[in-house]
């Protein structure tokens, strides 16, 4: 006789699974302690990773740049789906069509640029003589502080020879290492990329059917969507703001006679992607390339306060019209997300940090529970 408490085999495909008894059900939902972690376990939660972030960067940064390139080149496979061209295919195409502009481009400004670098100690004497010149204070400065530093020194200390010994440079060594792990990263994402792309949304229905509830599906799939649309539009709308922020950066340049134009907007478009940093570094230099460049102090401060208006103009009309008020974050917040990630990757953090504070606000927009973060993210 089929006892009264069990419910009859639930068959779901192929597989059949006899429930649980309903009594047995209520007690161990009734006996199941309810576990809170404590303010010390979430410390220390928050510590250990930070600590694997740190160390575990070589691994974890190049999936996360292979995960915002993906959301952000996602819009652009559906729209080449849409006319029956495979996701592989696709993928490919778009890869090999940025990495050919990347080269392009590294080619042609990359030239000037390493002249440039190569000439940095003549220009950095040029530039100390310079603002000499134009504030003689400083020279001054300069020279009474040596005057002090002279001041216990004996005449034959004063006179005595200093021997210079030449030891051989670590730098060289230092640089192809630094190379090679770029080009190994930048090889494991550009690879890592073309799989994200190219299995279209096999991770997302991955994701959906280890969600256990019909609820958490829908939540799993619309948090992915916002997310994914959020950094698209962010990343797209930024980038095209900067290229032609550059464009009329370097054109400004141009007409002004100052050499390598098109280099030194290209410079300042890349800088403008970090946030308060990137434009505060810009403007320092174009103002030592005004100095460089003119004899005269008004002439030497045009270059940076044309990179000045165009980036106030940039970021107090363009980009607020272009993004809208999704992206209204919490000026603080973005600063102190700048430091955090700046400590923790380097450049690649700084870069990454408002995406990543962007897919954080996402998320606790859409979970209940995190309200309060959201509420404190959001300007």
């Amino acid at each position: 006789m089929e006892n009264a408490t069990t419910h009859p085999i639930a068959i779901n495909g192929d597989s059949a699974v006899e429930a649980a008894p309903v009594t047995e059900d209520i007690a161990e939902v009734v006996a199941a302690p309810v576990v809170k972690t404590k303010p010390v376990q979430t410390v220390l939660i928050v510590l250990g990773s930070i600590a694997f972030l740190y160390f575990a960067r070589p691994v974890v940064l190049p999936i996360v740049f292979a995960c915002v390139a993906g959301m952000t080149l996602k819009p652009l496979i559906r729209w080449l789906s849409n006319w029956h061209i495979p996701p592989a295919l696709s993928a490919a195409v778009v890869l090999c069509l940025l990495v050919s502009g990347f080269v392009i481009g590294f080619f042609q400004l990359g030239r000037p640029a390493l002249a440039w670098m190569n000439e940095a100690p003549q220009h950095m004497a040029e530039l100390r003589q310079r603002v000499e010149k134009i504030f003689p204070r400083i020279a001054r400065f300069g020279q009474a502080a040596a005057a002090v530093n002279d001041l216990g020194a004996t005449e034959e200390e004063k006179e005595k020879v200093t021997t210079v010994q030449i030891k051989t440079s670590r730098v060289p060594s230092t640089f192809i290492n630094w190379t090679g792990t770029f080009l190994v990263a930048v090889g494991e994402t550009l690879v890592l990329l073309y799989l994200m792309l190219a299995s279209g949304d096999m991770f997302l229905q991955k994701l959906v059917r280890v969600m256990p509830t019909f609820s958490d599906k829908k939540s799993a799939v619309e948090i992915s969507h916002e997310i994914q649309q959020n950094i698209s539009n962010y990343l797209f709308s930024v980038s095209l703001i900067n290229v032609f922020l550059g464009i009329i950066v370097s054109g400004g340049l141009y007409f002004m006679g100052v050499p390598n134009a098109a280099m030194w907007g290209l410079l300042v478009a890349l800088l403008n992607f970090v946030p308060y940093f990137g434009p505060v570094a810009g403007c320092i230099l174009l103002a030592a390339v005004g100095l460089l460049t003119f004899n005269t102090l008004w002439q030497a401060l045009v270059p940076p306060a044309w990179y000045l208006l165009l980036h106030l103009l940039e970021a107090n009309l363009i980009t607020p019209v272009l993004l809208g008020r999704r992206f209204t974050l919490n000026p603080v917040v973005i600063f102190v997300s700048l430091i955090f990630w700046t400590w923790l990757w380097g450049v690649p953090g700084a870069l990454l940090s408002v995406p990543i504070l962007v897919s954080i606000k996402v998320v606790c927009d859409r979970v209940p529970a995190l309200s309060h973060v959201s509420e404190v993210l959001t300007s």
